[in-house]
């Protein structure tokens, strides 16, 4: 917090407007110390909150807007590539827009407060087909919620924040021995969760043209089709393939109930 509070000190405002930005499409950086550390400089007068909160928030904003019209463009490829650092990244996606599915649009307001959501929001509502102007309305609530949070306890926790960044400085070599053996633990453990999901890496397909044989053959009772188009891409009115169940893949505990456990279960979706 020491070094990055020296920065600040330099760079002034644009190095709180780069890192928020940074954390905004989705690259890992420290936001929120960054708005502490601001926080705490606004109260020792080296910055002005007048110029320093309209930046920040801009910059949340633009990163969030961006991503948006990604996820609005690629759909879930994009969803996808954001959740590679996770061990299982259908997990990782579903569990974004399970918060949409149970929340609805409020998931905007609390979403940079929740970890593994905050960088999804934005491009999830994008390919949810959620119009702009709504998005703009959900998500500045909750990009000023984020940023005067952590602005406020960096201003009324200034004199805190010196004491511990100097006692950080004073025991810096043995919080760099900590750092390192912490990054080496988790690497460690990301390289064993990948071996053991490694199993979900290949999702069985089938060819359109292969179950259209088997669907006319036989084996057609034996045969459950499933829709498992996710919230926001399921039209009601919308066509299915005869014969197949819909059911909610957000809210898959409850829904995979319904599902014979006597018959090969296919899935599909768009």
């Amino acid at each position: 917090m020491t070094e990055l509070a020296s920065l600040i000190a330099r760079h002034g405002y644009s190095i709180v407007v780069v890192i928020v930005f940074v954390e905004a499409i989705g690259l890992p950086c420290p936001a929120a110390l960054s708005l502490v550390t601001a926080g705490a400089a606004v109260a020792g007068h080296l910055l002005r909150a007048p110029i320093l909160l309209p930046l920040a928030l801009g910059a949340m904003l633009t990163g969030d807007t961006l991503l948006f019209f990604a996820g609005k463009r690629s759909g879930w490829r994009l969803l996808g590539f954001l959740c590679k650092v996770s061990a299982n990244p259908e997990t990782c996606i579903l569990r974004s827009a399970e918060s949409f599915y149970k929340r609805g649009k409020m998931t905007l307001v609390l979403a940079k407060f929740i970890p593994g959501v905050n960088t999804m929001g934005p491009p999830l509502a994008g390919s949810m087909r959620m119009r702009y102007t709504q998005f703009l309305r959900f998500d500045v609530m909750g990009a000023m919620l984020y940023v005067l949070a952590y602005f406020t306890l960096g201003f009324l926790g200034r004199d805190f924040f010196k004491v511990i960044g100097n006692t950080f400085q004073i025991a810096g070599h043995a919080l760099e021995e900590v750092l390192l053996v912490a990054v080496v633990v988790y690497v460690l453990y990301r390289i064993w969760l990948m071996r053991r999901n490694r199993v979900y890496s290949v999702v069985p397909r089938v060819l359109v043209e292969e179950l259209v044989k088997k669907l006319a053959s036989e084996q057609a009772a034996r045969i459950l089709l499933v829709d498992v188009r996710s919230h926001g891409y399921y039209d009601p009115d919308a066509a299915r393939i005869k014969g197949s169940l819909r059911i909610e893949p957000n809210n898959l505990e409850e829904e995979i109930k319904r599902l014979s456990k006597e018959m090969d279960v296919y899935l599909y979706c768009t």
